[in-house]
């Protein structure tokens, strides 16, 4: 280090499992470099790359620095600077006259939290569009349906830890991908395997765990539910499921075991394009071995079986009984462990307002009449290259009509077709509490440098818009640090007191949860609930059921759009990054008169995008992937793999179904040579 270096400890909130404890140095005011902390026992000093390139974020040109308003057309405008107080005014201004001429219900927040903590997202914004009486936003297009079907069958009971794993006899990785996010369990994996445990993956690609895997299972995207139903007729059909762990903890496995009597190992490998034998291997493999983990990813619930997959998945370990031993159960999100309340520090009821699915924006914004949406408020989100049906969501932002409000810290392709551009302050720059929901803790995260420019955070400006709006109360929390106070006075004591100091908390399970040994369902009787009647109402009468592959002739392949080690979903798409490629199966390319690296059209009736194409077997023939998070500078016409995905819902809780796009692919150019 040099000798005006300084080192400032905090922690990453951005959408990750593992919130990772940082050590930023720091030069001058100025970020020199962001290192891995030890506060963060799973992260252990450890870091990603995204995380390292952070400075490039903070200070790079397409940081927004001060409130801009538009001139010219909407996505090809020009933005002239303003001061704070003209831009808050203009906003309450045409607040106040939405309002006046439509009603509260014209105006619809469009958020998602998941790089953001407790203090930066549904505090006082909560609290200003509540009072305001704007239409309600459905935040489903991550993780609705996992926590749905978690809800429904545990009462969100925290999840086999990281840590836990390295006793693990069988792993099985089910539609997530830990080498691009959540990182910090491959090293738990790797020592479970020298230690003798078997890993099985399912996932439609070759990731590099699948490479390392006894036994991968590439499954048809949209068939994991009958991959599991297989597996649940095995265990009772061959005396492996558990009855007395399911006479004494749970209910529902008589209508559970009907429903997949329908799904035998034969039928459910055609149909999901795998060997029987590699299915019938995993079921007796399951059976028979103990402690086994399986670590459910968020990949699986993207499809129409999406909810009943997962639903599917997460019932294993109460039929096989893999509760009650360190290593044994599942692993989902763990965000439930602290059995936090928010409405403690929102202090402002839930009004009965129109819901609008965000999955729904292009429809929202081009047909909702009753009236119409006048105003959109984005902040922490990019729903432009996001959201399903990316070209109705695009001709919605051209509305001339619309008044759309960006609050964000760089200039996003939705910030393009935005009147007013507002700029706000990385995690570097403000205070919050970040809640792992891989890796289980509470951390607080503390400005380690100055605002750049004239950001502020998100708890400022929502609390000055509740001003400007004549939406305040007295006796409110005023500015960030008085929100952080109330966030704290709101938590559960222990914690509050853990984070007041050490900046670290965990839960009060007392070390990593055992699953039915200190930590149990939250169900209403503490049982599991293994036919959630609520979900079968939900579903009218389809839990655990399958509704078949959406592809036709016309457009016989699969497009999947995961995660990259590039972006976390759009965050850091500012920075200089790659061309977009399709990655194609040997055998499909073949088919279509397309070599590695010829530049290719995917298509359907919804749009279409165009990139170079890597021709390769690490994904299924019949599947091709197009990386999740690109911004439209990343293709050849400025169209994502959301331009290609319908607005559908899956089968419960209204999430998107960015998985079952499917398209046809075409040759567009020859490679160069």
């Amino acid at each position: 280090m040099h000798s005006h270096d300084i080192l400032v400890e905090t922690a990453c909130p951005l959408d990750c499992p593992d919130s990772c404890s940082l050590s930023v140095k720091v030069n001058g005011g100025r970020v020199v470099s962001i290192d891995g902390s030890r506060l963060q026992p799973v992260t252990r000093g450890y870091i990603c790359a995204k995380v390292r390139r952070f400075p490039e974020h903070v200070y790079g040109a397409s940081r927004v620095q001060y409130p801009v308003v538009r001139h010219g057309p909407k996505g090809h405008a020009t933005f002239a600077r303003v001061s704070w107080d003209e831009a808050l005014g203009m906003i309450a201004s045409i607040i106040a006259k939405v309002r006046e001429r439509w009603g509260g219900e014209a105006i619809l927040p469009f958020s998602y939290g998941g790089s953001n903590g407790l203090v930066s997202q549904d505090t006082t914004d909560a609290r200003l569009f509540r009072r305001l009486g704007a239409s309600r936003l459905l935040r489903s297009v991550c993780a609705a349906p996992t926590g749905a079907a978690l809800e429904a069958l545990y009462g969100k009971m925290p999840s086999v830890a990281y840590d836990d794993y390295v006793e693990a006899r069988l792993i099985v990785v089910w539609g997530a991908n830990p080498s691009v996010t959540g990182i910090h369990l491959l090293p738990y994996i790797r020592e479970a395997q020298r230690r003798g445990a078997r890993l099985v993956v399912v996932d439609p690609r070759r990731t590099p765990l699948a490479r390392l895997a006894d036994l991968h299972l590439p499954v048809r995207p949209g068939t994991d539910v009958v991959v599991a139903l297989a597996l649940h007729r095995f265990l009772f059909e061959q005396g492996a499921a558990d009855r007395q762990f399911l006479d004494r903890h749970a209910r529902g496995a008589d209508e559970l075991r009907e429903r997949a009597l329908e799904w035998p190992i034969e039928r459910v490998a055609e149909i999901a394009g795998v060997e029987a034998v590699d299915l019938q291997r995993f079921a007796e493999m399951y059976a028979t071995t103990s402690p086994a983990v399986i670590r459910c990813g968020w990949g699986v619930e993207r499809n129409r079986n999406g909810g009943n997959a997962v639903l599917a998945i997460l019932a294993l370990p109460a039929v096989a009984g893999k509760f009650g031993v360190r290593g044994g159960g599942y692993t989902m999100s763990t965000s439930g462990a602290w059995k936090l309340d928010r409405d403690r520090w929102i202090a402002a009821g839930e009004q009965a307002t129109r819901v609008v699915n965000m999955n729904h924006l292009g429809r929202a914004l081009t047909e909702l009449a009753d009236p119409p949406i006048k105003t959109l408020f984005v902040y922490n989100c990019n729903p432009a290259v996001t959201m399903p049906d990316q070209n109705r969501v695009v001709r919605g932002l051209e509305r001339e009509d619309l008044f759309t409000v960006v609050f964000d810290q760089v200039f996003t392709d939705t910030a393009l077709y935005a009147d007013i551009v507002l700029p706000a302050t990385t995690f570097l720059e403000a205070y919050d509490i970040a809640r792992g929901y891989g890796a289980l803790s509470l951390q607080l995260v503390q400005p380690v440098i100055d605002a750049i420019g004239e950001a502020r955070p998100n708890a400022q400006v929502f609390g000055d818009l509740l001003t400007a709006c004549e939406q305040n109360g007295d006796e409110e929390p005023q500015g960030e640090l008085d929100v952080l106070m109330r966030v704290l006075d709101g938590l559960p004591e222990r914690a509050a007191t853990q984070l007041r100091e050490s900046r670290f908390a965990v839960p009060e399970c007392g070390g990593t949860p055992v699953q039915f040994e200190n930590v149990f369902p939250r169900t209403p009787d503490g049982k599991v609930d293994l036919f959630p009647a609520s979900l079968e109402a939900e579903t009218h009468g389809r839990l655990y059921t399958f509704t078949g592959d959406p592809a036709t002739d016309r457009y016989p392949l699969a497009l999947i759009s995961p995660a990259t080690d590039k972006t976390i979903s759009s965050t850091l798409g500012d920075l200089g990054q790659p061309e977009a490629k399709l990655l194609m199966h040997p055998d499909d390319a073949t088919a279509r008169g397309i070599a590695d690296g010829d530049v290719v059209r995917a298509a359907n009736d919804l749009g279409e995008v165009h990139c170079p194409v890597t021709v390769a077997p690490a994904v299924r023939p019949g599947t091709v992937v197009l990386p999740k998070g690109l911004w439209r500078k990343s293709t050849r016409n400025g169209s994502t793999a959301t331009a290609l995905a319908a607005d559908t819902l899956t089968d419960f809780a209204g999430g998107a179904c960015f998985n079952d796009a499917r398209v046809e692919v075409s040759l567009v150019e020859r490679r160069a040579h």
